[in-house]
């Protein structure tokens, strides 16, 4: 990646939080933490909202670390290759056996379209293309279709010019918006199943994985970072009103579900307050400790590999400690997910980055 530019860390750390938020929500939907405050529950109900957050960060990131470079294309591809594909390939090596029991043992809806093409499906994943498939998106290592819609972002980067990042901005939360309201209104899965979990309505699955539908928000993260670049002296006073404005978007969505339709918690509100806290964050680099701290970055540079793994990890662990109290037995699964993503981090991510990154010569134009 280009270098020059001051690193962000406290964006790093943020990163942490976004996966602890995902995970929080795969604990709420897969049964194993039950009850809780009424505020815990409902944060917890929509804790999905970190991928949200993934997607605006990586437009900002990369805005922030290519514009104004000479890179190729090229380069940019293989550096993203090797910061991504081999902790997603050991995640997939590591679901591999639960997948397979899944399709012979279990009948998942999710899992259904993958029971019936089963070669197809291990040849998308492999390829990162299983968002493009409604009800294939979550095959194997159900968290990974979030990477196939950043392969397509990294895809199209190279080619994406910022020339307006207000216009952009507005524009590309104004068409999540819209996306969201025409479902809500159209209701093509049926009007009883506007606020349906199910995973296998096609349209909702549409709404939800196609890399086209949540490209709106890495656009939202690019417009940000570019407008970031931008900023006059000065700027960092408008920090914490923005961060500001951003947590109170997200509180208000968390009093109010259960109380609006599903769809709208959706990018179109997400995306705004999500750049203006990555936007707030980075005009206040250097001023929180607590976001700068050497823990919390490294947990941020860990955060990839805990989302990938945190479901299979914190599942196994559980199964060994079958009549323990959950508030035994949760903490200890969710400090070993952290544990393995460390070690993922530690011993994959970071020495398959420098042996496969691009070399100096690749990244220049």
């Amino acid at each position: 990646m280009p270098t020059g530019r001051p690193r962000l860390d406290e964006l790093t750390s943020l990163r942490f939080f976004a996966a602890a938020t995902v995970t929080l929500f795969h604990l709420k939907v897969e049964g194993v933490v039950e009850g809780g405050p009424w505020w815990y529950e409902n944060f917890a109900a929509i804790g999905y909202i970190g991928v949200n957050f993934f997607f605006t960060l990586s437009g900002f990131i990369l805005v922030y670390s290519y514009e104004g470079r000479d890179y190729s294309p090229a380069g940019f591809w293989r550096s993203r290759f090797a910061r991504i594909y081999p902790a997603y390939l050991f995640s997939l090596l590591l679901a591999l056996p639960g997948f397979i029991a899944a399709l012979d043992q279990l009948d998942l809806p999710f899992f259904a379209w993958s029971k019936a093409h089963f070669i197809p499906a291990c040849l998308l994943t492999l390829t990162l293309l299983q968002a493009w498939i409604p009800q294939g998106a979550l095959t194997w290592n159900p968290v990974c279709w979030s990477l196939s819609v950043e392969a397509f972002f990294y895809g199209l980067f190279p080619f994406l010019k910022i020339r307006r990042p207000w216009l952009l901005l507005i524009g590309s939360c104004l068409i999540s918006l819209a996306l969201s309201l025409a479902y809500l209104l159209l209701h093509p899965d049926g009007a009883d199943k506007i606020n349906s979990g199910e995973t296998t309505l096609f349209w909702k699955n549409v709404m939800s994985f196609d890399p086209l539908a949540r490209l709106p928000e890495f656009l939202a993260g690019m417009a940000a970072g570019a407008l970031f670049l931008r900023e006059p002296e000065g700027g960092k006073r408008t920090g914490w009103p923005l961060i500001a404005g951003g947590v109170a978007v997200l509180v208000i969505l968390v009093l109010l579900v259960g109380k609006i339709p599903v769809p709208l918690i959706s990018a179109g509100f997400l995306s705004p307050a999500f750049a203006a806290i990555i936007y707030g964050v980075a005009l206040q680099r250097g001023r929180s400790r607590l976001l700068a701290s050497s823990l919390l970055v490294l947990l941020g540079e860990a955060s990839y590999s805990l989302y990938l793994t945190h479901s299979l990890v914190i599942g196994r662990v559980l199964a060994l400690m079958p009549g323990q109290s959950a508030w035994i037995k949760v903490p200890l699964a969710v400090a070993a997910a952290i544990a393995v993503a460390l070690a993922i981090y530690w011993l994959l991510e970071r020495p398959a980055r420098k042996l496969l990154q691009p070399r100096p010569a690749l990244r220049k134009a």
